[in-house]
């Protein structure tokens, strides 16, 4: 801290030491400045940042398909598989599709897909109840 000084005065402070004079709040009254090693700052926030991308862990969303008509050992052969999706930490789609007489049957999809997240209790949450969308019912669950 050197206090309020004019700005020729703080230039050659910062020439004398071999670094860069830079602006701080340039908004306020006076300006606040601070004499440091602008490439080297610069150098260091990269390095932040690209530390902070390199620990960030993207979730990304695992569909999985089933019929309202769905066999017992298929049923469990996806529930697995979306156990291993959440135990991964990503989101799991869960959807539905109803091929033609099948669209007369959406409460035997939404039932189906109410047993899969209770399968999945103890692993994963869902995110809604399950949504019809054209010939598709639909619902996320995410992991806990």
């Amino acid at each position: 801290m050197i206090g309020i000084v004019p700005i020729q005065e703080a230039q050659d402070l910062a020439s004398q030491k071999n670094l860069d004079l830079v602006k701080i709040a340039p908004q306020a009254v006076p300006p606040v400045c601070k004499v440091m090693d602008y490439g080297k700052y610069l150098f260091d926030q990269a390095k932040k940042e690209k530390e902070a991308r390199k620990n960030q862990k993207v979730v990304e969303v695992k569909e999985i398909r089933l019929s309202p008509s769905i066999d017992d050992h298929d049923f469990g052969f996806k529930l697995k598989n979306a156990s291993k999706f959440l135990k991964e930490g990503n989101k799991v789609k869960v959807s539905v599709r109803f091929r033609g007489r099948e669209m007369n049957y959406t409460k035997q999809g939404e039932e189906v897909l109410l047993k899969f997240a209770e399968g999945l209790l103890e692993l994963g949450t869902a995110d809604r109840r399950p949504k019809l969308e054209g010939r598709n019912m639909s619902m996320f669950l995410i992991p806990k």
